[in-house]
């Protein structure tokens, strides 16, 4: 049975930065894509950040510059660095592993932005 297991959310002003952690545990085949997610209250969920098992990312516009999404295979984790952050990054975080069956998400981590 995987898990994903996120941690690294919190409270930060305007302009600062987090470090977002997601490790899974069990028996994890390293072909999966990684990426985060993010859900603001009263909007649909959206991708943020993704990784191949090779290292291609993929990043949405709004956070473009700002994240940094890396991997290691070896430990089975991936990080998303969260840089000059905007009130409007405030969410739920969820980690997600996909391309191959089955699909798996992670229980979320808050960030919140706010000065």
């Amino acid at each position: 049975q995987v898990q994903l297991v996120e941690s690294g959310g919190g409270l930060v002003q305007p302009g600062g930065s987090l470090r977002l952690s997601c490790a899974a545990s069990g028996i994890f085949h390293r072909l999966y894509t990684l990426g985060w997610y993010r859900q603001a209250p009263g909007k649909q969920r959206e991708l943020v950040a993704a990784i191949t098992s090779d290292g291609t990312t993929n990043y949405a516009d709004s956070v473009k510059g700002r994240f940094t999404i890396s991997r290691d295979n070896a430990k089975n984790t991936v990080d998303l660095q969260l840089n000059n952050l905007k009130p409007e990054d405030t969410a739920v975080y969820y980690c997600k592993a996909w391309g191959r069956t089955p699909t798996y998400w992670g229980q979320g981590t808050q960030v919140t932005v706010s000065s």
